[in-house]
């Protein structure tokens, strides 16, 4: 398309959305045009609003119009034909987006071959457990150690893909050193597991943005109940809040969205702190555990004592 005066580009036939049906995330990605429907005009404006998303959102439908070098009525019509009410409803909607996160409608340029992917991931794991080393609150963990050594039950609560995982390593680590240890990922479970839970229960919950609000209810259910808890997540945030004992990992992911979390591994190595720890509180009973459970490993499967000692 020719670049065209704007009052003939105004007058350009559109086809508008119904006002109010784009949510947040239709907002941007409309706004980036990937199908080629907007006019010159309409590309100019969007290229200057997602610049600056935050000064977009702030700014006068005015000074918006002079830093696209179109017309005050241009802009009207463009946020209708966003489908927005108005130009007060299109930065409304556009306040929201920056919630949804921009990165992934135009995510960073990244290097991709195979060297340079696995440096990237070496190199991030590395720095995640250095970082979780180096501000580690070992006061915290020798706590949640002394809670768990002594529990009769430990049931261990944690959703989505990072938190079941860590959850699931947790109930990996501590029945073979003789714990009595449940995991769940389930919000509706652990809500009953808390209501049913006796004294002698002690309950570790993962959540890896420290906002899981289901957990947190289940944390202040349980303290209510003089429940013991331990949270593995971020500090300052609401699940530490509602913890009794808090083991924090806080650290930066960067802006590759393509790369998994790196926290995670940080993660996976607090968990096994605390449960070598646990297994240092008892060690003539974790290693008559673990050496029963190897021998059964040799009997049925490896024919010998020369594998890895874990499973």
């Amino acid at each position: 398309m020719t670049d065209l005066p704007e009052s003939d580009a105004d007058a350009l036939p559109e086809a508008p959305i119904a006002p109010g049906s784009i949510s947040a995330p239709d907002l941007i990605a409309a706004l980036t045009d990937e199908e080629g429907r907007l006019s010159v005009l309409e590309r100019k404006l969007a290229a200057t609003v997602l610049a600056d998303v935050n000064y977009a959102t702030n700014a006068s439908i005015t000074e918006i119009a002079a830093r696209a070098g179109v017309s005050p009525p241009t802009v009207t019509r463009f946020c209708r034909r966003l489908g927005c009410a108005s130009f007060s409803d299109f930065k409304v909607q556009l306040a929201k987006s920056a919630y949804v996160g921009l990165r992934y409608l135009k995510p960073e340029s990244v290097t991709s071959t195979a060297s340079e992917v696995a440096e990237d991931i070496v190199t991030k794991a590395q720095n995640a457990l250095f970082e979780m080393h180096r501000g580690l609150n070992l006061p915290a963990v020798e706590e949640a150690v002394r809670l768990l050594a002594g529990a009769q039950m430990i049931h261990a609560f944690g959703s989505g893909g990072n938190s079941s995982m860590i959850v699931n390593e947790f109930q990996n680590r501590l029945f073979r050193l003789g714990c009595r240890v449940a995991a769940s990922n389930d919000h509706g479970m652990n809500l009953m597991i808390s209501a049913a839970a006796e004294p002698g229960t002690v309950v570790f919950g993962s959540s890896f943005t420290g906002r899981n609000q289901e957990l947190v209810r289940c944390f202040a259910m349980l303290r209510e109940r003089g429940i013991p808890t331990i949270a593995l997540t971020q500090s300052n945030s609401p699940v530490a809040e509602a913890a009794d004992v808090v083991v924090s990992v806080d650290l930066p992911e960067g802006q590759n969205i393509f790369r998994a979390s790196s926290t995670r591994f940080a993660m996976l190595a607090v968990v096994d702190i605390i449960a070598n720890l646990v297994a240092y509180a008892d060690k003539p009973r974790s290693a008559r555990i673990l050496r029963g459970i190897k021998e059964q490993l040799i009997r049925h499967r490896d024919g010998d004592d020369r594998q890895l000692l874990g499973d």
